[in-house]
């Protein structure tokens, strides 16, 4: 069991190490490595007291559009490759946005289609680094999975998508939420009939 709990440790260690330098870079490209520097590095602080208060930093520096566009640029890209393997699957078998989010396997992954907008839900967080957070005040940390789904509907449709983050479980929502919306044509493999 000991050897589980540390491998467990070790992996979380090593996200918070990931984030740190993610965080650190997309602060940088916005302002400084002296400002990144003092928002990201505090080793003192455990992982869930380090996001709580690397976001406080953060939003306290920043303006909202930038501080959105900064965690924006801070996604994983963990299963990217998978996932936009099976948007373009979907995408081969549809002739609309519609008809996409209406397959089986769309609808387990979370898509779905109301009032013309395409949305994709999970009933959980999926993000490691938040395992052991309770609850956040804002959804400042949660802008990262916009970036993610914003560079996979970008990579599978061709074309530019804005994504809006409407719930956080988080934050004390029933379930995390976005609203996906292309700017552009999508190319459809199937032929309306």
């Amino acid at each position: 069991m000991a050897k589980f709990k540390n491998t467990i440790q070790k992996k979380m260690f090593d996200i918070r190490e990931n984030q740190e330098q993610v965080i650190f870079n997309a602060i940088k490209n916005e302002s400084n490595g002296e400002v990144a520097a003092k928002i990201t590095y505090h080793k003192q602080e455990d992982d869930p007291t380090w996001v709580k208060n690397t976001m406080k930093r953060l939003d306290k520096t920043f303006d909202a559009s930038t501080v959105k566009r900064i965690r924006m640029n801070c996604q994983c890209g963990y299963e990217m490759d998978e996932k936009v393997s099976l948007v373009k699957e979907l995408m081969s078998m549809s002739s609309s946005v519609e008809e996409f989010a209406s397959h089986e396997k769309a609808k387990a992954a979370g898509l779905s289609f109301s009032n013309g907008e395409l949305f994709l839900m999970f009933p959980f967080c999926p993000c490691p680094m938040l395992a052991n957070v309770e609850k956040l005040e804002t959804k400042t940390w949660c802008q990262c999975t916009t970036g993610y789904s914003k560079v996979l509907f970008e990579k599978a449709f061709g074309c530019e998508v804005d994504v809006e983050l409407l719930k956080s479980v988080k934050t004390g929502d029933d379930i995390c939420l976005m609203k996906i919306t292309p700017c552009g044509k999508i190319k459809f493999k199937k032929k309306k009939e």
